[in-house]
């Protein structure tokens, strides 16, 4: 049996939304921002399937995604639809001329890392990543716009 685990976070971006949007529907371009993240592929014959690779600590994680929902400039929804359980929405805000990006995730702890682990240290350990990959995501997204 696993637990299931929820974490929303935030970023202000000083970037228009076209461009925020840009870089972030590219999800192959992911590991540049998220650090525990490995790699994410698109098979090329299924643009609404991607695999995933997660390394942290050790530890490796693989699962596929699907894409259950797009409007341009103000979401992306997804389930995990092999390996690790997770699913989640990226929510994009236009505040004229900045653009918020709102990530929640939501994920099943496997059970041996449950009985390892406490549940709360673990959330506060991925929600702290979470945020700091979308500051990475700011930094990343204000380069691009400054060339």
């Amino acid at each position: 049996m696993s637990d299931w685990l929820e974490h929303t976070v935030q970023v202000e971006v000083e970037a228009p939304i076209d461009l925020v949007w840009s870089l972030w529907s590219d999800l192959e371009q992911m590991p540049r921002w998220m650090k525990w993240i490995d790699s994410v592929k698109i098979p090329p014959d299924n643009p609404d399937i991607s695999v995933w690779k997660l390394k942290t600590g050790g530890l490796e994680f693989t699962w596929k995604s699907r894409i259950l929902k797009v409007i341009p400039n103000q979401i992306i929804q997804w389930e995990s639809i092999d390996g690790l359980p997770n699913q989640g929405a990226i929510r994009f805000y236009d505040r004229n001329g900045s653009s918020v990006v709102k990530m929640t995730i939501s994920y099943a702890i496997p059970g041996i890392l449950g009985k390892i682990m406490d549940n709360l240290f673990l959330g506060r350990i991925v929600e702290s990543t979470i945020q700091a990959d979308l500051e990475r995501f700011k930094e990343y997204a204000l380069n691009v716009k400054a060339n």
